[in-house]
């Protein structure tokens, strides 16, 4: 059987393959490393963008795809019949908690606006708020979500968490109406899916109390991003980004210039020992598939 990695060094982190896989690597760019048609497992570029999917049209014989992230968006539409999808779901939690837990802090201490201030080499003393006694609503309550979640309640953070479904200790996502006003904090950490998309619209904005904080570390068309602009250059709101819809966000676009932003070009899980995290599960995976056991992390209903 042949698998193809996007990744030189991912061959360091697979481990020992049985004597019927070949792996090759195909970084997603250029010429293909032998013919498409034979190759039965595939591991495409983290991240992938829409056109990384085009050689699934020449990958007749393509039983399945491991991903490098935990977001499944691009592929969900378009992975042929027959093909098992599976994500990285539990690889980024560390990093992208991390990433969440720091714009949370930053955001309420005032970090962003400091900076600005040493831009201009401007001393200026003035209060901001913490995360001690606050109350934080975490959109998301999976394992990113339960991770923000502790962190946060060790900071002495309210903590209430929402998901698809109710269940012991998580309120279910239609009573978002009636939590939103009481959180001080508004944390996504959601994949993007048919009923997630714009799920964080004007309407919803509205239900969020004067001076909280939305963060997005999911994925940009969660959100309504003309109606958050509309909030935070109001000065109601404030918002900590690394994802955003556009993206890239336009060096134009209103964004950039709203005071109560922090953005981030989309770096939750771009860090140091990226590959080796990322492709840990894949070698077990490929494993997995060649002794004709089940795959884990199979994407069903959107993630």
């Amino acid at each position: 059987m042949k698998v193809w990695i996007a990744h030189e060094e991912g061959g360091e982190y697979i481990g020992e393959m049985p004597e019927n896989v070949e792996v090759e690597v195909f970084t997603g760019r250029g010429e293909y490393p032998s013919d498409p048609a034979t190759v039965d497992f595939w591991v495409p570029p983290f991240l992938a963008k829409s056109k990384v999917t085009r050689p699934l049209n020449d990958m007749t014989s393509l039983k399945a795809i491991q991903l490098l992230s935990a977001g499944a968006e691009v592929w969900v539409p378009v992975v042929p019949p027959g093909v098992t999808l599976c994500d990285a779901r539990g690889v980024h939690t560390g990093v992208t908690a991390e990433w969440t837990i720091g714009a949370i802090l930053a955001s309420m201490r005032g970090f962003d606006v400091f900076a600005r201030q040493q831009s201009r080499r401007e001393w200026k003393v003035q209060w901001e708020t913490t995360v001690c006694d606050k109350r934080a609503l975490i959109v998301g309550a999976g394992d990113i979500g339960e991770k923000v979640a502790e962190v946060l309640s060790g900071l002495g953070t309210r903590i209430t968490k929402v998901a698809r479904r109710a269940r012991p200790g998580v309120h279910a996502v239609d009573e978002l109406d009636e939590l939103l006003p009481e959180a001080d904090i508004v944390v996504l950490i959601l994949p993007l899916t048919d009923a997630t998309r714009g799920l964080v619209d004007a309407n919803f904005l509205s239900r969020m109390k004067d001076d909280s904080l939305l963060v997005n570390a999911a994925r940009g068309p969660v959100v309504d991003t003309d109606a958050l602009v509309a909030e935070v250059a109001s000065g109601r709101l404030r918002c900590a980004l690394d994802v955003v819809d556009p993206e890239p966000l336009p060096a134009d676009h209103p964004l950039w210039d709203l005071e109560g932003a922090l953005i981030t070009p989309h770096v939750g899980a771009s860090v140091d020992g990226m590959i080796e995290r990322a492709y840990g599960p894949v070698g077990p995976q490929i494993r997995r598939f060649a002794a004709g056991e089940p795959l884990e992390n199979i994407v069903t209903e959107g993630y």
